[in-house]
């Protein structure tokens, strides 16, 4: 392993590592993504990295998992809808076609998005979004990295 936190998502998230951890939920951990350009997009992530998909887990584990991505999905609209009048809607998704650890993306949706994108899934976005420097999580995402984990404080109260 070379050292880099994101070669190892869920082990350094469980060794306190990882620095897009929120806060630590019932069957995973809530994660703010990688990318911004959609404000508020975060991830959940297993607790288990030899989870491959949802079926891998057992019931009440499976539950669990789908009771926090309901969570992290109902605090990234809280806190998406009150930092940004033109908060839409969140997309939820479990994919995994390319890592292969059970996760799922919470995608916010935003009015200002353009016209010929806002009714298409995130995925269908120009490829740059994921590699422009532009989009990558930072400082000025505190905002919003804060307003989520507060939201997930007030749900889990």
């Amino acid at each position: 392993m070379d050292g880099d936190w994101r070669n190892d998502r869920i082990g350094s998230a469980l060794r306190g590592e990882n620095p897009t951890v929120l806060r630590r939920l019932d069957a995973g951990f809530a994660a703010i993504g990688d990318v911004q350009f959609l404000p508020g997009y975060s991830v959940l992530l297993t607790d288990d990295p030899a989870v491959q998909r949802l079926s891998d887990l057992p019931r009440s584990r499976r539950l669990a998992f789908l009771s926090d991505m309901d969570r992290l999905g109902e605090a990234v609209e809280r806190a998406c809808r009150g930092l940004d009048p033109a908060f839409r809607r969140v997309n939820l998704e479990i994919l995994g076609n390319t890592d292969g650890f059970l996760h799922a993306h919470v995608w916010p949706r935003f009015e200002w998005e353009p016209a010929e994108r806002v009714s298409l899934p995130v995925w269908l976005y120009p490829r740059d979004r994921w590699s422009d420097e532009r989009y990558a999580l930072g400082e000025r995402h505190d905002a919003v990295r804060e307003a989520i984990g507060e939201e997930l404080d007030r749900l889990t109260s």
